[in-house]
């Protein structure tokens, strides 16, 4: 099968984060900060998706572990830490354009969370993959503000 031509090359341009579920933001950040050495580079909240993050950099690169605590015992982050407890919840991918990224994995049979883009970290716009559809794997796609 022959991809369009305005696609561009490849769907992702990079791993932008790799998520992570904290009970508390606070003692992540020291944790992260104290025992590997890293900086927080942004801190939000979001109350959109009922978290308090903050972007953490991997040395001297541009990719990032995003720590996330729930705003409130009903937040997304709050059930995946009861169903699951801290850890791993998501891999995000850096892309150019969330909307046609989108249209790609869903003629390609995947089902996306959102039917349009949401506001994400530092004003970017994200959807996501649904784990069912991508082995188990929560799949964030990020376009950068």
């Amino acid at each position: 099968m022959d991809a369009p031509l305005d696609l561009p090359e490849h769907l992702f341009t990079a791993v932008d984060h790799v998520g992570i579920a904290v009970p508390d933001l606070d003692e992540a950040i020291a944790f992260y900060r104290d025992t590997y050495g890293m900086r927080v580079v942004h801190e939000e909240t979001n109350e959109e998706q009922g978290v308090r993050e903050a972007m953490v950099a991997v040395g001297g690169t541009d990719t990032c572990l995003q720590l996330l605590a729930p705003l409130s015992p009903d937040s997304t982050i709050a059930k995946f830490l009861e169903r699951s407890g801290p850890g791993l919840q998501q891999l995000a991918f850096r892309v150019t354009d969330v909307e046609q990224v989108a249209t790609v994995l869903r003629e390609r049979g995947l089902r996306l969370l959102y039917d349009e883009p949401r506001r994400g970290t530092a004003g970017s716009l994200v959807n996501f993959v649904h784990p069912k559809d991508a082995g188990g794997v929560l799949v964030e796609l990020v376009q950068p503000a």
